[in-house]
């Protein structure tokens, strides 16, 4: 009667997990599809060669402004190509670097603190970085801008949204909420 007993509880506890696994087999995960609250806007030169991902106005607290981007060169002829400038809503940003972007790699772009806090391969030749700034002129968190990159084989057209800077982390103390 024991053995009987156990066969029973060994063949429920058995089915109790063929269940469970079952349960999540080939299911949809709440995050599977899910971006970022913000997305940066991407477009491309007309003849395909040069790309612009992630495009974004970043406000710091203090108010100051920067064109997020990065350019990729593309180009199936393997030709290097030069970013010539940005114009936010009209206004030139300023870039410290607008160097010539070879086939196959790319220009990273964020305010000075921005690329303090990305991560870099300083021994990668292929990714340039540099930062950027933009007067701003009344720029709201949420807000929709016009952004235009200049390249020496044609011009990229987005509307890019402004956006808070990502934070550090580990850096920012969150205030708990008084119950």
């Amino acid at each position: 009667m024991k053995s009987l007993k156990r066969a029973a509880v060994a063949a429920v506890a058995g089915c109790a997990t063929l269940a469970l696994v079952g349960c999540s087999a080939g299911q949809i995960t709440q995050t599977s599809n899910q971006v970022a609250a913000v997305d940066g806007a991407s477009g491309s030169t007309e003849d395909g060669a040069l790309a612009v991902r992630d495009v974004m106005v970043v406000l710091a607290e203090d108010g100051q402004a920067a064109v997020k981007f990065t350019a990729t060169n593309q180009d199936t002829s393997m030709k290097d190509h030069t970013l010539q400038s940005v114009d936010v809503d009209g206004q030139k940003a300023t870039l410290s670097n607008t160097g010539t972007i070879s086939y196959n790699c790319a220009l990273v772009a964020d305010s000075r603190d921005g690329l303090e806090r990305m991560p870099q391969d300083k021994n990668d030749n292929c990714i340039q970085y540099t930062a950027t700034s933009v007067a701003n002129d009344g720029f709201a968190y949420g807000g929709n801008i016009p952004v235009t990159f200049n390249f020496d084989t044609g011009s990229v057209d987005v509307v890019a949204t402004v956006s808070a800077p990502t934070l550090a982390s580990g850096q920012v103390e969150r205030e708990v909420g008084e119950k």
